[in-house]
């Protein structure tokens, strides 16, 4: 276990080389967010993202969201990215919002049983964005033992995850301490399947039309 004080610039640098090495090797790593702090793996190793899964004690039917660093690669993860996509990710990414969407057929990834869907996020966090740039998309959940709180800080994720984390990037307390929003946007009204940083009245600001689970018809 490698931990790196990434306020420091020197060993932010260095913590980035090694925290994007140890991913390229499939070995875990966790990571800054403006949300919570993350546990990540490469999101196209199988083995990788099942080491995340058992560490976290999480079954596949909670398959494991995808990290990205930019609204570009979005594009290469879909067949077609939706209007309530669009104007979702331009109003809050890079932030606290999750989107559910249809994955391209051709993508070779196992995140668990995501029956064709991937939830996606580009983070609000430098350290974030600067490993994603190193690492591609990223299969990052939180740095958390599965039904414990999620960690906020270094030092939480290390008393819950320890030595079956390769490297730990350290910068300090996340900014929100919230779990991220997640939207599913498979449908054609999109549904807020878990409220979190973005409130339901700033998500309809841009879209309206959006659900609360609540409000779903059975």
């Amino acid at each position: 276990m490698r931990r790196f004080d990434c306020t420091d610039a020197a060993a932010r640098q260095a913590g980035l080389e090694m925290a994007a090495s140890a991913v390229g090797r499939g070995d875990l790593v966790v990571l800054p967010t403006d949300t919570v702090y993350g546990l990540g793996a490469d999101a196209f190793d199988a083995s990788a993202v099942r080491a995340l899964l058992a560490t976290k004690n999480r079954g596949r039917n909670m398959p494991v969201p995808v990290l990205i660093g930019s609204w570009r690669t979005l594009d290469g993860l879909v067949n077609h990215v939706s209007m309530p996509v669009r104007e979702l990710t331009r109003a809050f990414w890079p932030g606290g919002l999750t989107v559910i969407v249809r994955q391209a057929p051709s993508l070779r990834w196992d995140l668990g049983e995501s029956r064709g869907t991937v939830a996606v996020r580009m983070p609000l966090h430098p350290v974030a964005i600067d490993l994603l740039g190193r690492t591609g998309p990223m299969a990052v959940s939180s740095a958390n033992l599965s039904g414990q709180p999620a960690a906020t800080t270094a030092d939480e994720a290390v008393a819950q995850l320890g030595e079956q984390v390769d490297v730990y990037l350290d910068a300090g307390p996340s900014t929100h301490g919230v779990a991220s929003t997640i939207v599913d946007c498979t449908t054609d009204v999109p549904r807020v399947v878990r409220l979190g940083a973005i409130d339901l009245p700033t998500l309809r600001a841009v879209l309206p039309l959006v659900e609360a689970a609540s409000e779903v018809s059975s």
